[in-house]
């Protein structure tokens, strides 16, 4: 009998902290890690627990939590993951995947991809220590931000280094979140890579990922983010469980996650704002909602007006199978931050 798989919730930046992944640990099960939005380091910080609020162990009590770093700097990789060691973390998440143009044009996240010798350079450096310190490192990555060869070039790189695994989100940093993902270009990072990998990308139903497993049989860990927040029981779904009394679950879980950002944050328009980014992906566990219901909800300026239009779409009635809709869904995911 073969293991279930392992299931990574992806970091999504403005969504994924850890008030949702607590959330989402209360109402679903199946999620086995997350990856947390990444932690820029900060020249001449010593990182107070306020601006690592996010990482915090005393907020992340269930679901295990790997903290991720976006830097191309050894000299800032190092005092942040200092510091997180000191929190208790053991694996730190190297980001070399983040898409968006205001990061990759300064060299990091998947703008560092085009320049292996610089991640070569900052392996060298950071890994010796991160050993001695008992801890280890996993990446992150695109297949490339301009071109697929980039991974392809890195790829062998990499297998001299003792890393815990590496994920691939299979597309490039230039697609952003656009186009389709490159499923042919992992099968080639499979030959290249002696490193355990882990599969990324549009991964929406339990139909996507049965899909991926047969091409890829090899592969027991998958990343999904988009995904976690469209259907936050996908992971239930995959595993084989039976999903019951979704329609009361999401009604608590969307109930619970808007009592506690209404108590992280100050004034409507910061609590609409985060509950609207979360239900540009949770309408399509609502498939036979009308359209215009998303709407009143993104169009809500008040606390009053949000939950009576959230309540609307949470009244629809939900499918007992998404098998034959996650197609037409996909078209409605928004982009990833």
């Amino acid at each position: 009998m073969s293991l279930p798989p392992t299931l990574f919730l992806a970091p999504l930046r403005g969504a994924t902290d850890y008030i949702f992944r607590d959330t989402l640990q209360h109402h679903f099960q199946g999620w086995d890690c997350a990856i947390s939005p990444f932690i820029t380091p900060q020249n001449n910080s010593d990182f107070p627990d306020k601006t690592l609020k996010d990482v915090l162990p005393v907020n992340n009590p269930g679901l295990p939590l790997i903290p991720q770093l976006l830097t191309n700097t050894p000299e800032q990789f190092l005092i942040l993951s200092r510091r997180l060691i000191e929190l208790g973390y053991h694996h730190l998440n190297w980001n070399l995947g983040c898409p968006a143009p205001q990061v990759a044009k300064k060299g990091k996240g998947s703008g560092m991809l085009p320049c292996p010798d610089k991640i070569v350079a900052l392996l060298d450096t950071v890994l010796p220590e991160l050993e001695q310190l008992d801890c280890q490192l996993s990446i992150k990555m695109r297949l490339g931000y301009h071109a697929q060869e980039e991974s392809f070039a890195l790829l062998p790189q990499l297998n001299a280094f003792p890393l815990r695994e590496i994920t691939i989100h299979t597309r490039l940093g230039s697609q952003i979140y656009r186009g389709a993902t490159d499923v042919e270009s992992f099968t080639r990072c499979l030959e290249l890579s002696s490193h355990r990998l882990i599969y990324n990308g549009d991964i929406i139903s339990c139909a996507d990922w049965h899909t991926l497993q047969k091409r890829f049989p090899q592969i027991s860990c998958w990343m999904i983010g988009r995904g976690a927040i469209a259907r936050p029981f996908l992971a239930e779904e995959i595993k084989g469980g039976e999903c019951r009394d979704l329609s009361g679950r999401l009604c608590r879980f969307h109930a619970e996650l808007l009592t506690r950002y209404s108590s992280a944050f100050s004034g409507d328009t910061h609590i609409i704002g985060r509950m609207k980014l979360i239900w540009n992906f949770l309408i399509n566990s609502f498939p036979f909602a009308e359209k215009k219901l998303l709407k009143k909800v993104q169009k809500s300026r008040t606390l009053s007006q949000y939950q009576d239009a959230a309540e609307s779409i949470l009244q629809t009635s939900i499918p007992h199978s998404f098998s034959n809709i996650h197609e037409e869904q996909k078209k409605h995911l928004k982009t990833e931050s």
